[in-house]
């Protein structure tokens, strides 16, 4: 028997169905993502890193790391229950190693404040697994209307 799917994860799955579709951004560069465990104001989903996802050097490129931080933040204010995560108004990333094609990510996003106005997260993406070295971590502050 299959392991029972939290509200907050149910929320956030149906949340990115309908957002995929109208954001080809988001369609190419995470359309494989899978959103793992959702909690109240907490996201954790993992990311294969593809051909797609690398610059030229072979590594996780700052533009996929960055849309990754933009994603994660908002669906951790979809998982407060919101139908709407808002629109960005401040997006801050920070590159501390990096993953090649093939390696597994993970990415976890917190909700630290969700107020009647603006809603401010952080975000972790790391390697999957035992280890867990960290590739990148930022904070996504978002405008938002209850």
């Amino acid at each position: 028997m299959g392991a029972e799917i939290s509200p907050e994860l149910q929320h956030v799955r149906n949340y990115w169905a309908t957002m995929k579709p109208n954001s080809p951004i988001y369609s190419f560069l995470l359309g494989d993502i899978d959103i793992i465990s959702a909690t109240q104001g907490r996201i954790k989903a993992q990311l294969k890193v593809e051909k797609v996802h690398v610059n030229s050097k072979g590594t996780l490129h700052g533009v996929t790391s960055s849309c990754i931080m933009d994603w994660a933040g908002g669906l951790a204010i979809a998982s407060t229950g919101l139908d709407n995560s808002g629109v960005s108004t401040d997006i801050h990333t920070t590159y501390v190693s990096t993953a090649k094609e093939g390696d597994l990510i993970e990415v976890e996003a917190k909700a630290n404040r969700v107020g009647s106005t603006m809603a401010f997260t952080t975000i972790e993406i790391r390697h999957a697994g035992d280890e867990g070295k960290v590739v990148a971590h930022g904070t996504h502050t978002k405008f938002v209307k209850k």
